[in-house]
C-alpha cells in the first residue's frame, strides 16, 4: 500500500523553506541560508518531523541538476574561455592546499602520521580529499540570488569548482584503486577523457539540432522539454558510463544550451519549476542530514579543527590562485568565499569513503557539521563581500561582465 506521508514532508519543506527565506532575507542574507535553517528546524535534531527519505534524496538530487543545469545557461562561454586560465590556477591551489591541510589535521586526530600503515595512511588522505570537494551549488544559488553569477568572479568560481570535481573524482578513485587491487587507474583517467569526447561530440550535434528547432518552432514548450531531457541524459551518462558526478553533465548541458537562440526562453520555463519545487528541497536534505548522535568532546574538537582548516585552505588556496591570476583583492576574497562551501559532493566522498573502509562512521558527524556550518557561512560572507564599501576600479570593471540576466532574483 503507499504511503502518502511524502506529500505533508513535500508542505512542510516548501512552507518552511519559504518562511525562513523571507526572514533571511528581511536580515539582509541571502534566502538559501533560510532554506537550511528550514532543513535543521524540520530535522531529527529540532523539531523531528520530517525525516530524510529516499524519495526526499532523489528530489535533492533533482535539485542539484536543476541549479548545476541552469548554472551552466547563465553561463557566458567567451567569458568562460577568458577566464579558464584563472580558473585552472584557482582550481589547482584550492585541491593542493585543502589536501594537505586535510591530511594534517586528520593525522593529528588519527594516531599519527605513520607512512608504513598504509590504511592509516589512506584514511588520513581521504579527509583531505573530502576538503577537496567544493559545492558551489550554494555559491551558485547565492550569486544568482545578488545578480553576481554571471561576472568575472563567479565564472571563475564556476571553471574552478568544476575542475575540483573532476580532480577530486581521479583522486577519490586513484585512493580506493590502492585499496583494491581490482579498480584500474588507468581505466578510470580513460573513462574521464571519453566522458569529454562524449560531451563535445553529443555538443556539436544538439547544439545543431536545438538551433534548428529554435528556428522551426520558437517559442514552443517541447524546446524547455527537449533541453530538460538533454540536461538528465548527460548526467546520466557521465555517471553511469563514465563515472563521472553527474552535476558535471548537467553543467555542461546547460553551458550548451546557453548558446541557442531561445537559451532565455528554455531558463525562464525551467527556472519556475527549480525554484518552486526542487532546489528548496535541496537545500533543505543537507539540514535534514544533520542526525548528531553519540558526540563527545573528541568528536567535537575534531569537528572545530575540520571546520577551520576546511575554510581557511579553500579562502588562502583559492584566494592566492585568483591574486596570482591577476584579479584585484576584492576579486580574490570573494573567489575565495565562493570555494569555501562544501554539500553533497563532500557527503557523497564521505558515504563512499565509509563503504570502502576509507572513514570510519563515527567520522561522519564531523562532515556533516562541517557541510552545515560552511553551507550557512558561504553566502552570508559572500554577501557581505559585495555590501562592502570598496572604491576598487575593479568592482566597476567586474560589474561590466555582467549579461542581460543579471538581476535581483527573487528564488523561492
Amino acid at each position: 500500500m503507499i504511503s502518502y506521508g511524502f506529500f505533508l514532508d513535500l508542505a512542510l519543506i516548501l512552507l518552511a523553506t519559504k518562511l525562513f527565506g523571507v526572514i533571511t532575507r528581511k536580515l539582509q542574507m541571502p534566502q538559501v541560508v533560510g532554506a537550511l535553517i528550514a532543513g535543521l528546524v524540520l530535522g531529527p535534531n529540532i523539531l523531528g518531523i520530517v525525516s530524510e527519505t529516499e524519495f526526499l534524496s532523489m528530489m535533492a538530487e533533482l535539485g542539484v541538476i536543476f541549479i548545476m543545469f541552469m548554472a551552466g545557461m547563465e553561463t557566458d562561454i567567451k567569458q568562460l574561455k577568458q577566464t579558464g586560465k584563472a580558473s585552472s590556477i584557482i582550481a589547482l591551489f584550492g585541491v593542493v592546499v585543502p589536501l594537505v591541510g586535510g591530511f594534517f589535521v586528520a593525522g593529528a586526530f588519527n594516531g599519527g602520521f605513520s607512512f608504513e600503515d598504509q590504511r592509516l595512511l589512506l584514511q588520513n588522505i581521504f579527509i583531505g580529499i573530502i576538503l577537496m570537494a567544493t559545492s558551489v551549488t550554494i555559491t551558485v544559488e547565492t550569486l544568482r540570488e545578488m545578480g553576481k553569477l554571471n561576472t568575472k568572479t563567479g565564472t571563475a568560481i564556476l571553471g574552478a569548482a568544476v575542475i575540483d570535481d573532476i580532480v577530486g573524482i581521479i583522486a577519490l578513485t586513484v585512493l580506493m584503486s590502492m585499496g583494491d587491487a581490482s579498480i584500474s587507474i588507468m581505466v578510470v583517467v580513460l573513462k574521464i577523457l571519453g566522458f569529454f569526447l562524449f560531451t563535445a561530440v553529443c555538443g556539436a550535434g544538439f547544439y545543431f539540432l536545438f538551433k534548428a528547432m529554435s528556428k522551426k518552432y520558437g517559442k514552443k514548450r517541447r524546446v524547455p522539454i527537449y533541453s530538460l531531457v538533454f540536461c538528465l541524459g548527460l548526467s546520466y551518462a557521465a555517471e553511469h558510463f563514465f563515472g563521472v558526478a553527474d552535476i558535471t553533465g548537467a553543467y555542461l548541458a546547460g553551458a550548451i544550451i546557453s548558446n541557442i537562440t531561445l537559451s532565455k526562453y528554455v531558463n525562464r520555463k525551467l527556472e519556475v519549476t527549480s525554484y518552486m519545487l526542487f532546489t528548496p528541497i535541496f537545500f533543505a536534505s543537507i539540514g535534514l542530514k544533520a542526525k548528531i548522535e553519540h558526540i563527545d568532546a573528541q568528536v567535537l574538537i575534531f569537528a572545530a579543527a575540520l571546520i577551520g582548516v576546511a575554510v581557511l585552505t579553500k579562502l588562502v588556496g583559492c584566494g592566492v590562485g585568483a591574486k596570482l591570476s591577476g584579479f584585484s583583492n576584492a576579486q580574490a576574497l570573494r573567489t575565495g568565499i565562493g570555494m569555501v562551501a562544501r554539500g553533497e559532493v563532500a557527503l557523497i566522498v564521505a558515504d563512499r569513503g565509509i563503504a570502502a573502509g576509507l572513514l570510519a562512521p563515527e567520522l561522519l558527524t564531523p562532515i556533516v557539521l562541517l557541510v552545515i556550518f560552511t553551507s550557512v557561512l558561504t553566502p552570508v560572507l559572500l554577501k557581505a563581500s559585495y555590501n562592502s564599501k570598496n572604491n576598487d576600479i575593479q568592482l566597476i570593471q567586474e560589474d561590466r561582465y555582467m549579461s542581460y540576466r543579471n538581476r535581483d532574483a527573487s528564488l523561492y
